[in-house]
């Protein structure tokens, strides 16, 4: 004869079936956001196995010769992959720490405008760019930077000669960092601002009647206010450390800076779907991948220590 359920456990039971019941609307709701992640995010990921196989469109995915490790033993013994590894490793990196504060000042700067109409005016102009593709976004960088752009027109006439700015390898990196800033610092500053509300305004005001100026206030209040969205997003940032936007990489790079402005986006197009060796170039997105899980890995066990992970 079987034991009485303990009552406890009858009352965990009842509960739960209850709120099951209770949030079945959202259960609905949920349902379409699984099934996309579920088809267009997880089903694809079958795909990776050609990155172990000599694939061919004739045999398939799964009637392709099984090759191993093959296709990673020639990728990192090519000196271009490696090279292109370093760029896309540099650009993200750069990207990442010069590109990161800045939607944060932004948020912190329109934070503390009082004028609502100037709030507004700036808010619109910052949040503009996101709204343009690379190619329109793309354009008018090349055209300010081009020989005879408007910027070359001043620098002409305070040195007496052009510069080639899209043409040498620092200044182009400068230019797709500030490029990419331009265009979505505005936006992601979003963000910021939104946890900027959730800060005591009292916490301002006692630390006013204390004497603290402005900057004493940001320090002591508003940063660390914010420090747990700052923490999340540099841990999400993290996962993309090894992609490289191809959209923004393809339209500013030209063949004489090839030597920093070729990253894996662009390799996989080029020798991907143009040179027809998908196997090789999926390898290299296996490779991307995991160095982005291992570093999300890493940020979020060094913010646990400061008790501001992820999970």
């Amino acid at each position: 004869m079987k034991a009485n359920q303990n009552p406890t456990s009858k009352a965990r039971t009842f509960w739960m079936s209850r709120r099951v019941r209770q949030n079945i609307p959202l259960w609905i709701m949920f349902l379409p956001i699984a099934a996309f992640y579920l088809i267009f995010k997880y089903t694809p990921m079958l795909g990776l196995v050609i990155a172990f196989k000599n694939y061919n469109f004739y045999e398939g995915i799964w009637g392709s010769p099984w090759v191993g490790w093959q296709n990673f033993q020639h990728l990192f013994t090519q000196a271009q992959s490696v090279q292109i590894i370093r760029n896309t490793l540099v650009l993200s990196v750069l990207t990442v720490f010069v590109s990161f504060p800045f939607p944060i000042i932004l948020a912190i700067l329109l934070n503390e405008a009082r004028k609502m109409w100037f709030k507004r005016m700036v808010q619109t102009l910052v949040y503009l760019p996101h709204f343009f593709s690379w190619v329109i976004v793309g354009g008018i960088v090349v055209t300010l930077f081009s020989q005879s752009g408007v910027i070359n027109a001043g620098v002409a006439k305070l040195f007496g000669e052009s510069y080639a700015f899209l043409f040498h390898e620092w200044s182009w990196v400068s230019i797709f960092l500030g490029s990419g800033i331009w265009k979505e610092a505005g936006f992601s500053a979003i963000i910021y601002l939104a946890a900027l509300t959730t800060i005591d305004p009292s916490l301002y005001e006692a630390a006013s009647m204390d004497g603290a100026n402005k900057w004493k206030q940001t320090w002591h209040i508003t940063i660390p206010g914010i420090s747990p969205t700052i923490i999340l997003m540099l841990i999400l940032a993290m996962g993309h450390v090894m992609e490289v936007g191809f959209d923004q990489v393809y339209v500013l790079q030209n063949s004489i800076v090839s030597n920093v402005s070729d990253v894996i986006s662009t390799f996989i197009y080029q020798t991907g779907l143009q040179g027809g060796q998908f196997s090789l170039t999926t390898a290299l997105g296996l490779f991307e991948s995991l160095v982005g899980l291992v570093l999300v890995v890493m940020t979020n066990a060094i913010a646990k220590r400061f008790n501001r992970q992820l999970w």
